[in-house]
């Protein structure tokens, strides 16, 4: 499924992006990379249910209700999503420079965990389907 294949691929630039962010010491838009990171890999994990929503609480929400609720993905995924989205919030619209650097790399590494294990899922999920 293209559409799956292209979330991967944008959630995996993405996390390059939130990196080279934290080298330059952006550290809000390395969190807000991540949680995109994240949030892109939520959405093609949603197709695989035929599901989408027009929010982003609303994709949050779904992925809870669809995958961690019933133990495809551990619950602290779901709060993990649920930090990220709260912390892009505040470097993204707080003033001044509110995320720390230990904030930002505890972020990124918690995104790229959840970006291999969506990643992972998708891939088995589109040979079990013969959609690869």
């Amino acid at each position: 499924m293209k559409e799956i294949i292209d979330f991967i691929n944008k959630g995996k630039k993405f996390l390059n992006t939130a990196q080279h962010s934290l080298e330059i010491e952006d550290y809000d838009t390395c969190v807000s990379r991540s949680y995109y990171a994240m949030f892109f890999l939520v959405e093609a994990v949603l197709l695989t249910k035929r599901l989408s929503a027009s929010s982003h609480k609303g994709v949050i929400s779904l992925f809870g209700e669809y995958f961690i609720k019933p133990g495809i993905f551990e619950k602290d995924m779901g709060k993990a999503l649920n930090y990220a989205y709260d912390e892009r919030l505040v470097g993204d619209y707080g003033v001044g420079f509110l995320i720390s650097k230990d904030e930002a790399e505890d972020i990124l590494e918690t995104a790229r965990y959840f970006v291999n294990k969506l990643e992972n899922y998708l891939m088995n999920w589109m040979k079990e389907n013969n959609n690869f």
